[in-house]
């Protein structure tokens, strides 16, 4: 089995990975440039990027890795092209609804709950991570959100530890996360800063930096920062705070349709 490890960077929080033999899409946005993604509660964002790939021009998937359903994060292109009897790993609201368009093995997974993918002798473990969409009460309003762990193993050892954090702002319930789970290899983390009425809904550049001096990942790759106007915080200034706090060696930016390694 080989022992890849890479990312291709689709747009939004979208993304092909490859862990070794398995390969899996996270966060399915295929909107256009123009075209609206649905927020909830009657707000529209309207998307100013282009998706890299169409969904035809995907890989063969062993799953789906989705962090909340949200119309930036599961958009009604996904919703009507995805192979519906591909598995969808969620949070249990969201598997509740995707069953309910069809999605037939989307399966939702309580906080530290795990599930396993298996393919030529090596073992996919997926599990759910503490996420929080939204500060205080705001954060009932919002759709659940979770980060996944995924760790690669075989034979009984672990070849490698990938963290992806989901739509959450930096809060002390993702303090148990290195806490359970260390010696995390690379992180992908959701950053843009989303502001809507001012309220801040994911981690800024400043937000972004706590928690990669918490994970305290080889590598920390940012997604999520750029394609709709509600994201309020460029990547740049990320990579300034990285730069600031002297662990700007770990951070690998990546571009729409570049394939980059995770190790």
């Amino acid at each position: 089995m080989t022992e890849q490890a890479d990312v291709t960077f689709i747009g939004t929080a979208t993304t092909v990975l490859r862990l070794g033999g398995f390969t899996l899409l996270t966060d399915p946005n295929f909107l256009h440039r123009g075209e609206r993604a649905y927020l909830g509660k009657g707000l529209w964002s309207r998307r100013r990027t282009d998706p890299a790939l169409e969904i035809a021009q995907l890989p063969a998937l062993d799953a789906v890795v989705l962090s909340h359903l949200h119309g930036d994060h599961f958009d009604r292109v996904a919703r009507r092209e995805l192979d519906r009897g591909l598995p969808v790993v969620t949070t249990p609201a969201a598997g509740r609804k995707l069953r309910r368009w069809g999605f037939r093995a989307a399966q939702g997974l309580p906080t530290w709950q795990s599930t396993e993918l298996h393919h030529g002798g090596a073992t996919l473990r997926l599990t759910s991570m503490p996420g929080r969409h939204g500060p205080g009460a705001l954060d009932l309003l919002l759709p659940d959100v979770m980060g996944t762990m995924i760790d690669l193993e075989c034979g009984g050892e672990r070849l490698f530890r990938l963290y992806v954090t989901g739509d959450t702002l930096h809060r002390p319930l993702l303090a148990d996360i290195p806490r359970r789970y260390p010696d995390i290899d690379a992180m992908l983390i959701h950053l843009g800063g989303t502001r809507i009425a001012g309220i801040l809904l994911t981690m800024d550049d400043r937000q972004g930096a706590d928690l990669v001096e918490l994970i305290r990942p080889k590598l920390t790759v940012p997604i999520h920062y750029d394609d709709y106007p509600v994201f309020r915080s460029p990547l740049g200034d990320f990579v300034a705070e990285s730069r600031r706090r002297g662990f700007a060696a770990s951070v690998r930016t990546v571009t729409r349709g570049e394939t980059v390694p995770l190790r």
